[in-house]
């Protein structure tokens, strides 16, 4: 039997059209986060990593990954999926000029399929980073995009650096995406707390899910921190953080983000055996707060302090960069805030001549190896933690507060 000429054609259409649409389904199974929801796939995306052993892989060079050099802008898999905003992820290539965070790069109306040549190298990223923002409050969405913003218009900040915890479902994805339209980077912090117990194991795979799995995360986390101080509060032995390290290293090879643990140099003195963690990390995230030494008098008079704790880490750093990440002097004292000097004055006047004192030492910080050393100002707002923000309560400046950024 003859089939008519126009079916025949109808049935080709039909046929070549199904075939098509079939070739552009992702192949891929991982599961997009999107802001807001982590999807179950997305949940579980971490499970094979978090059992011990983690996984039964070789422990070789993470090839590509930043774990050999942070500043290498590695090609990875293209994010799948879109987020929950309308900038989509396409297969064009780069098409922006200069490099994330620089204060005059303007983000893409899209997410990029490789983070080659997108970050700034690492030489670039000394003086003024940005703040430590305390995240305990949970602050919502439209409050964090409002203050990234801030940070970053207001203070030429380039970088958050995260400090407590949100155990919020989706919360972190929440952050991205905030990070991303403020056009800031992120330095990320897997939270021990200060009660013990097991908790950190939880929000440690929740974080790393959402790296391994929001399409945004690694053109937004800079570096992934395992803290606060986890040696000073004994935690961990020193043995087993490096493990943690190394696992974490593994688990993000494939999205270049670095790993690190925020830690100050008495946390790495008081332990035998801390070497290994300093060996593992990736770079060093050191804590700076010369207002509680037993030396400390004014915030003008603490350079000496800063460079004995920062020639520390040189020496033992092994030409690793360097940030202080937490890092200020309070503006007032409180219990848990205390001097250990007689001398040590807190209040506003020192609170701003600590942060001259770090402007003032920008070009001796610029030549440091490693890439020179950045610093953050810990933290944004007093309302996130009293006395040492450079906004007081009411979201007021305490003092004037415009750091360089480069000398």
């Amino acid at each position: 039997m003859l089939i008519p000429l126009a079916i025949l054609i109808y049935i080709i259409v039909i046929a070549v059209g199904s075939k098509k649409a079939a070739q552009t389904q992702p192949t891929s199974t991982t599961a997009v986060v999107h802001t807001g929801n982590i999807t179950s796939n997305a949940a579980t995306a971490f499970t094979n990593i978090t059992q011990e052993p983690w996984d039964d892989e070789d422990d070789g060079d993470r090839e590509g990954s930043a774990g050999q050099n942070p500043n290498n802008n590695t090609e990875s898999p293209a994010p799948q999926g879109n987020s929950s905003t309308s900038t989509d992820s396409v297969d064009s290539g780069p098409s922006y000029s200069g490099c994330f965070p620089a204060l005059d790069f303007d983000m893409p109306s899209y997410v990029p399929t490789t983070t080659k040549n997108w970050w700034c190298d690492m030489s670039s990223e000394y003086a003024f980073m940005g703040f430590s923002y305390e995240v305990t409050s949970c602050q919502s969405f439209s409050k964090l995009k409002k203050e990234f913003t801030d940070i970053r218009n207001t203070f030429n900040g380039r970088y958050v650096r995260i400090y407590g915890a949100c155990d919020r479902k989706g919360f972190y994805d929440e952050l991205i995406e905030a990070a991303w339209q403020a056009g800031l980077g992120v330095h990320a912090l897997i939270w021990f707390g200060f009660d013990g117990g097991d908790i950190w194991k939880t929000r440690r795979d929740t974080v790393i899910s959402i790296l391994r799995t929001n399409p945004k995360a690694k053109f937004v986390v800079r570096a992934l921190q395992f803290g606060s101080e986890p040696l000073f509060d004994y935690v961990l032995k020193p043995s087993d953080l490096a493990a943690q390290v190394k696992l974490a290293q593994k688990a993000l090879a494939n999205t270049g983000i670095p790993v690190t643990v925020s830690e100050m140099a008495y946390g790495y003195q008081a332990h035998k055996g801390s070497d290994v963690v300093l060996e593992a990390v990736d770079l060093i995230d050191a804590h700076m707060l010369p207002f509680f030494s037993t030396e400390a008098s004014t915030g003008k008079k603490a350079w000496p302090i800063v460079r004995k704790d920062l020639d520390w880490f040189i020496k033992n750093g092994d030409g690793k960069k360097i940030y202080l990440s937490q890092n200020g002097w309070p503006s007032e004292t409180y219990p848990g805030v205390e001097a250990n000097s007689p001398d040590a004055v807190a209040d506003i006047e020192n609170e701003e001549d600590y942060y001259d004192l770090l402007d003032t030492h920008c070009h001796e910080l610029k030549s440091i190896a490693g890439g020179g050393v950045g610093w953050f100002a810990h933290l944004y707002s007093d309302y996130q933690e009293p006395g040492y923000g450079i906004l007081d309560r009411n979201m007021v400046k305490k003092f004037s507060f415009k750091p360089r950024t480069s000398c």
